[in-house]
């Protein structure tokens, strides 16, 4: 943190070269310095272009493992053996009861962000005899649609995976809904099917403008997202 005199009188900025010899080579450095006053001088040495590049990657790559480990150690393994699925639970969700879940996930102090799973009997033995990925989103924001407390929906990104021992593909959607109840809402959503019983994952959490999901926030749900899968068949 400056002082309170640093930030009273704006430091000047010069820059001098200084010229070290070393028996017959001269090596010049160049130095760029916040001069306050004689008695108080603050250095900064210039870096050469390539080093100045790779100390920002290694800022940047020590803060991305950082990040990472710290989201993975606040996920924790749930695993419901009956209905044979399996995911990543944040820890500052705990499990409450709802009629239609199989599972259900609240935030504590805040029950409007949650991870929800219903598994449903079905005839058809993958989600690819149903439809493409963008077919099954397509239908998805369209029963949102048709809900009376939605306003808006609209499906921000598609995708796939191959589940567990690739026996089955499992279908990603990412969407945005504003509701009348609790405003506009961030939802990751995972679906696959296995031994003709249909798997749907919902993660939902608040994205109000005046408090966006943060960065952070959204990476620890996106592993909640690929980490659902089906049970290995016994």
């Amino acid at each position: 943190m400056w002082s309170s005199s640093f930030l009273a009188s704006p430091p000047k900025l010069s820059l001098f070269s200084s010229s070290l010899s070393h028996h017959k080579k001269i090596h010049k450095q160049q130095i760029l310095c916040f001069t306050q006053n004689p008695s108080s001088t603050i250095g900064i040495t210039l870096l050469s272009k390539r080093h100045l590049n790779l100390s920002i990657l290694t800022l940047l790559f020590n803060g991305f493992l950082l990040d990472k480990a710290t989201s993975t150690a606040d996920l924790q393994r749930y695993t419901d053996s009956n209905n044979g699925f399996t995911l990543l639970i944040p820890s500052s969700y705990t499990k409450v009861e709802k009629a239609g879940a199989n599972a259900l996930f609240e935030e504590q102090n805040n029950g409007s962000n949650n991870i929800g799973v219903v598994v449903s009997p079905v005839r058809i033995k993958s989600l690819e005899d149903f439809g493409d990925p963008q077919f099954v989103a397509d239908k998805l924001i369209n029963a949102e649609k048709r809900k009376e407390s939605t306003k808006e929906a609209e499906v921000v990104s598609v995708g796939e995976r191959s589940g567990q021992g690739q026996q089955q593909q499992v279908y990603e959607f990412e969407y945005k809904i504003d509701s009348t109840r609790g405003g506009i809402k961030r939802v990751f959503s995972a679906a696959f099917v296995s031994s003709k019983k249909l798997y749907l994952l919902n993660v939902v959490h608040s994205d109000k403008p005046e408090n966006p999901l943060d960065s952070s926030t959204r990476m620890l749900l996106e592993q909640v997202l690929h980490s659902f899968d089906a049970l290995p068949l016994s």
